[in-house]
């Protein structure tokens, strides 16, 4: 018997420590990233129990995508009609061109003999090649022998990141978004900055050129341009960049 007060107390609690519980526990579940239209496997990092009566694997707690019982496997819904394939060896599931709508937290759980069942999760996110960025010059301002220069970089609907680098290389953490703003003076100008747009499965790159302060150089094809690019060859490799890469 608890206390009125207490009882109150425990109901409070009670939920709170759950949803403690349940965060600490998705911090386990591995976690993938993958291309749309590529394939990926999905395989638990422990051993497959030896004897088991059934094995299936859930898009969700409640949809089924394919299960292994009586030697046969059967496969469920539209979904993942003709791109699904249990590897029965190891329980793993290939999927097929995996598609943004696949990603979800996926369920391994088997039967054992015994009757007892076990359970494994893993997260999959299935992501889009991030798009061609171009940069934009929001301000330009010259101010004696000086330019404040704000650069933008956006790729509009993405979750991205985004990375700045200069004839220098990378710039620094604090300037690392989508807009760069900056103080440009001879000691530290630059003909050129890369802006890398990427999230965990790939990346593109944008590129701005510069003659002197706040000038931009005019458009590809002519003389100024094949000089900027002489500029940025040289330290391409250190970027781990390629020429294809930005234009």
């Amino acid at each position: 018997m608890c206390s009125r007060r207490w009882c109150l107390d425990l109901k409070l609690l009670l939920p709170l420590l759950f949803l403690a519980i349940s965060i600490q526990a998705d911090h386990s579940v591995p976690e993938m990233f993958k291309l749309s239209g590529s394939n990926v496997t999905l395989q638990i990092s422990e051993s497959l129990p030896q004897d088991y009566k059934r094995l299936t694997w859930f898009y969700s707690h409640s949809q089924k995508i394919i299960e292994w019982e009586h030697n046969q496997p059967r496969t469920f819904g539209l979904q993942f009609r003709d791109r699904v394939q249990l590897i029965r060896q190891s329980g793993a599931l290939h999927i097929t061109n995996v598609q943004r709508e696949d990603s979800s937290t996926y369920f391994m759980r088997v039967l054992k003999t015994d009757g007892k069942l076990q359970e494994w999760k893993i997260t999959l996110k299935v992501l889009d090649p991030v798009p061609q960025p171009s940069i934009t010059i929001v301000k330009a301002k010259k101010e004696h022998n000086t330019c404040y220069l704000n650069l933008s970089c956006v790729v509009p609907d993405q979750s991205v990141n985004y990375r700045w680098y200069d004839y220098s290389g990378l710039l620094p953490k604090e300037l690392q978004s989508s807009r760069l703003e900056i103080i440009v003076r001879p000691e530290n100008f630059s003909k050129f900055y890369i802006c890398e747009v990427s999230n965990p499965v790939s990346s593109k790159y944008g590129t701005v050129c510069f003659t002197s302060l706040c000038i931009q150089a005019g458009s590809p094809g002519i003389t100024w341009f094949a000089t900027c690019l002489e500029v940025m060859v040289p330290i391409l490799l250190g970027f781990h960049l390629t020429l294809n890469e930005l234009i």
